[in-house]
């Protein structure tokens, strides 16, 4: 049976060996990927465990803004001494790069880098959320990165429309510890707000409040779920007594995205 470098990648990484001892074990098995998957194992060149199968909900999120066109770069690892290493930080940063430069499809192109990142560092590492925001000519485009163990863990990118570039990174920073889902309440799906409803119906009436006034209060508690997850409803972070709408005034919050490891 003959193999081509498709089964040897593949065996690669089914198994974390060298690619010397993968093409070496499928020659010995004859293109046989079970066998040679098994041969390796006896012979303890394999990996212990399937990465597959494995948790990755460590990493770092890497930023590139550079004008008017902004990318955050999810990539994800295992554990926390791998997502602070040179190698792991380099590697999202250059696709930050790559995304910034051409697009979110342009990851594709570092494929072959990524599965030889798996191999030398043993762990089960994939891309994560990818985006990419370019602004129109009348916006600005800001960002906020928190920093935690010497990598990015918590990107936000936010375009803004008749505002100042000082009110677009106040909106970055309270995005990334806010976490709003929707900018608007009408981005909220139905389905979203009926599961919601009858959840505090529920708690409602369970509190044994009468009947005649469930609707009500529900109606109120749903006002503070929106204003949980919507961003231009939630209480501004550095000064509760004013909402995110009341903040910009008349400026115009285009759109934004987060990314956060974990």
């Amino acid at each position: 049976m003959s193999f081509t470098a498709k089964d040897v990648q593949a065996l690669r990484q089914a198994t974390g060996a060298g690619m010397m001892d993968c093409k070496k074990t499928l020659e010995e098995t004859n293109g046989d990927l079970e066998a040679a998957k098994q041969l390796l194992r006896e012979k303890g060149l394999a990996a212990s465990a399937k990465r597959d199968d494995r948790e990755n909900a460590q990493g770092v999120v890497a930023l590139k803004l550079d004008g008017t066109v902004g990318a955050l770069v999810e990539l994800k690892c295992e554990t926390d001494f791998v997502a602070a290493s040179d190698h792991f930080k380099a590697e999202a940063d250059a696709l930050a790069e790559l995304v910034h430069a051409k697009g979110t499809e342009a990851t594709a192109e570092r494929s072959e880098q990524l599965e030889e990142l798996k191999i030398t560092l043993k762990e089960k590492i994939e891309l994560g959320d990818v985006v990419r925001i370019e602004a129109a000519d009348d916006t600005i485009l800001d960002s906020y990165e928190h920093i935690q163990g010497g990598r990015g863990v918590n990107s936000v990118l936010v375009e803004v429309r008749g505002g100042t570039q000082e009110l677009a990174h106040d909106l970055a920073v309270h995005i990334a510890f806010a976490r709003p889902k929707y900018l608007h309440r009408d981005e909220v799906p139905a389905d979203v707000i009926d599961k919601e409803r009858a959840t505090l119906e529920t708690i409602t009436r369970n509190e044994g409040k009468p009947e005649q006034a469930v609707a009500k209060i529900v109606e109120g508690r749903l006002g503070g779920f929106f204003k949980d997850v919507v961003l231009l409803e939630q209480p501004y972070a550095k000064d509760d007594k004013q909402s995110i709408a009341q903040l910009i005034g008349s400026a115009e919050i285009v759109r934004f995205a987060q990314v956060e490891i974990g």
